[in-house]
């Protein structure tokens, strides 16, 4: 690492000019304060101060020189500064928030305001003022309930649902808590995620053609940020309701002070007792369709310097349990730890980022009076440095990242074969990044190498983003092309309908040798991304994106469904596809997504149609997998219904077209003939029931579309509780929405009913 920041010093570092860098936070809280401009008034020159508060200014001619600076709805700074030659500078800014003595209270509106230095190409950025705006599902906003509405996402259901990111499948999804890996971000009652939204600072998520510091997944990225907590004082947050309960504190360790180091922590715990409390509070409800548990730990320790350096550390532990009476159990965990510093070297114009962590995952699935269980885990230790140096119109990155990822599964699948994997691998990424600003547009140019040691192979994956500006910073075109690749693949099959059960597996080596008429040529599962649209400002108040996207998955792997016959010697005569345990496919997913928004401060609108295809081909067919939804609306709208802010209330409307499902033809029994059918009676025993399917998902289930509302009021027990009740509908008009149909007993089986919701929080 020395030599790198050594190089880069010595590269960046010349003529009779100096640097100018500082951190720039809220003079009260010691919050940082991202995304502002910083000027030098003489030199009419700005910059962008990025996520860490920081902000620089390269190869400024010696003298001295007015630094001014604002944000929002803080007050202004300005200060005399003096450059050196060939020396760094250092302004710390503190900004105070602006008081004004009114007599009524006026709410501002207005959109965030587009990054100068991000294409912002298939990328929504969620901060938590919009994660409170969407209906409350159980009394409590979720990161989960925006995901669902976000352009070209599918959910695909209440039980047990997976979110599906413009064609991608979930194991396709890199989801991100302060750069630990989340193997299962979604709990097993679809309604909620296990973030804690009052913790977050942002979540960024791209889905489709992300840049080149994000390797090992090819179709999308959630990348979520916690903040640190208070500095100030210790605060406290109680919430409860019938679907969870939750326990939030936050404080300094060592309180802030302007020019010192200081120090804080957070902790949450989040539990749902709904198998308990559904009899009491929804008795209409079949006991068999609320069978859900979970419990959510949380916390994390960050550790500040005043010129924005840091080093936090953070941990996880996540645990579901679903018991269907009589039937199956499912069982799953998480849990993690992590650590992240970011560096500001004194003598060096660099930054540098460096993370370390650990994240597991296992989830059991048993059946009554099954000898067949499964299982599955995942552990994975990651390691990754980033060195970013700032150049006069943007930042050139140079980052490394080192996977070792073990996987344990045992599966069984619909014929009863066994599947099973004890896996170690590795896997090495390197990535060059040039993120340039010019007077009208924006180019973020990378490179990553993708090395992948247990399969012998590599990947070199070009990624290239672009943005146009036009109208006076009112038009914005942008596009996105890149290449991408991954070995991890999930041990359920796309081709399954409805499916708790969600484990892993890694670099496979014996899958088909040949594909497609051809001869397989490496283990990796690939994908192209080209993804291209507008941005349109109406005004301060209102914007338009229309984006169309294209994704070619050249290569992708996928549990045997149709595997009959053990893998060996007795059956060496059977056909590869009917004894592999898995089979190579190919897919496309393509469509385009339209969004408008609207914010005046007391009214919030947010309408998104997307219109998506996605296909598979395994080398004798083509087929549509079960999330190609073809048409996605959601419509959401917040109102304040006071000025004080002190009532609000929010609708969200939900249509989707059918999910693509195999019909059924007829019924057979169906014997089990082990070992070649040697000592199979099979003239005086009884067999299963089989099922003979028509096409592969060539029918549809009916469409599907609900409407949630949440009620929200603000007040005062006491000056020093601020509480807040929620009440919410979710399903107001009790949409019969179907989950799935259950062939043997030939009975459609409906997602959750209406579920009307009191919930109560307090911050003291």
């Amino acid at each position: 690492m020395g030599v790198m920041i050594a190089f880069s010093s010595a590269l960046f570092g010349q003529g009779d000019v100096g640097t100018l860098r500082g951190a720039v936070k809220d003079k009260t809280t010691g919050e940082v304060l991202p995304y502002g401009y910083v000027k030098i008034l003489e030199l009419n020159k700005k910059v962008e101060v990025d996520l860490n508060g920081i902000y620089t200014f390269i190869k400024v001619p010696v003298g001295t020189y007015t630094v001014f600076a604002t944000y929002g709805n803080y007050d202004t700074f300005k200060s005399k500064v003096t450059i050196i030659s060939g020396k760094i500078t250092r302004q710390n800014i503190a900004l105070g928030k602006v008081i004004r003595e009114i007599g009524k209270v006026k709410v501002k509106g207005g959109l965030s305001k587009k990054s100068d230095k991000e294409v912002d190409i298939g990328l929504t950025r969620v901060t938590p003022r919009e994660i409170a705006v969407l209906p409350s599902v159980g009394g409590e906003p979720d990161l989960l309930q925006y995901l669902q509405v976000l352009p070209g996402a599918v959910f695909s259901g209440d039980q047990g649902g997976q979110l599906y990111l413009r064609g991608g499948s979930p194991v396709m999804n890199k989801v991100l808590l302060d750069g630990m890996v989340i193997y299962n971000p979604f709990h097993s009652i679809g309604l909620f995620s296990v973030f804690d939204a009052d913790f977050i600072s942002s979540a960024d998520i791209y889905t489709a053609g992300f840049g080149a510091q994000y390797g090992g997944r090819i179709s999308a990225v959630v990348d979520v940020k916690t903040r640190n907590g208070d500095l100030t004082k210790v605060r406290k947050k109680i919430s409860v309701n019938p679907f969870t309960a939750k326990f939030n504190i936050e404080g300094p360790i060592k309180k802030y002070s302007y020019g010192k180091p200081n120090s804080s922590y957070l902790f949450s715990y989040k539990t749902s007792y709904l198998k308990h409390t559904a009899s009491t509070f929804y008795p209409y409800i079949d006991k068999v369709k609320l069978p859900y548990t979970f419990n959510d730990l949380y916390g994390k320790l960050s550790f500040n310097s005043p010129n924005g350096s840091y080093f936090k550390m953070f941990g996880f532990h996540f645990r579901d349990n679903v018991d269907f009476p009589n039937t199956t159990s499912y069982a799953w965990r998480s849990s993690g730890f992590g650590t992240q510093m970011f560096l500001l070297p004194e003598a060096s114009k660099v930054k540098v980022e460096a993370n370390v962590s650990y994240s597991g995952y296992g989830i059991d699935q048993k059946e009554v009076n099954d000898d067949n269980p499964r299982k599955s885990d995942i552990n994975a230790f990651d390691l990754g440095l980033n060195i970013i140096n700032s150049l006069p119109k943007g930042d050139f990155i140079n980052g490394i990242e080192i996977n070792s990822i073990q996987t344990n599964f045992e599966i069984f699948n619909s014929n009863d074969r066994k599947i099973t994997q004890t896996e170690f691998t590795t896997q090495f990424g390197v990535f060059s990044q040039y993120k340039v600003k010019t007077k009208n547009s924006v180019i973020d140019a990378g490179m990553r190498l993708q090395y992948y040691p247990s399969l012998g192979d590599a990947n070199f994956e070009p990624r290239l983003q672009y943005r146009l500006t036009l109208k006076k910073q009112k038009l914005y075109f942008k596009m996105a092309v890149g290449r991408y690749s991954q070995n991890l693949l999930s041990a359920s099959s796309d081709r399954d309908v409805v499916n708790l059960f969600y484990g892993f597996l890694s670099g496979p080596n014996n899958l088909p040798n040949q594909f497609n008429g051809k001869e397989r040529t490496h283990s990796l599962q690939k994908a192209n991304h080209a993804v291209a649209g507008f941005d349109y400002i109406i005004g301060e108040k209102s914007d338009i994106t229309v984006e169309g996207y294209f994704k070619d998955f050249t290569q992708l792997t996928n549990i045997n469904r149709d595997k009959l016959f053990d893998n060996n010697s007795t059956n060496t005569d059977k056909p590869d596809a009917l004894k592999q345990d898995y089979v190579l496919e190919t897919g496309q997913a393509y469509g385009g997504d339209f969004r408008y928004r609207y914010n005046n401060g007391r009214f919030y609108n947010w309408i998104v149609y997307s219109l998506n295809y996605v296909t598979r081909t395994d080398g004798t067919q083509t087929y549509s997998p079960v999330f190609d939804r073809r048409h996605n609306i959601n419509i959401v709208t917040s109102y304040y219904l006071s000025r004080d802010k002190k009532h609000v209330t929010s609708l969200r409307w939900n249509y989707g077209s059918g999910f693509p499902f195999t019909q059924t033809q007829g019924f057979f029994e169906k014997v089990d003939f082990n070992n070649n059918g040697v000592s199979t009676d099979y003239t005086g025993q009884n067999g299963d029931v089989g099922v003979v399917y028509g096409g592969l998902n060539q029918g549809r289930l009916p469409q599907y579309h609900r409407l949630d509302f949440s009620y929200k009021w603000n007040f005062l027990v006491h000056k020093k509780y601020k509480s807040q009740m929620i009440v919410s509908i979710t399903n107001v008009y009790d949409r019969n929405n179907i989950f799935y149909f259950n062939r043997f007993e030939f009975k459609r089986v409906d997602q959750l009913p209406i579920l009307p919701s009191v919930g109560f929080n307090m911050k003291f």
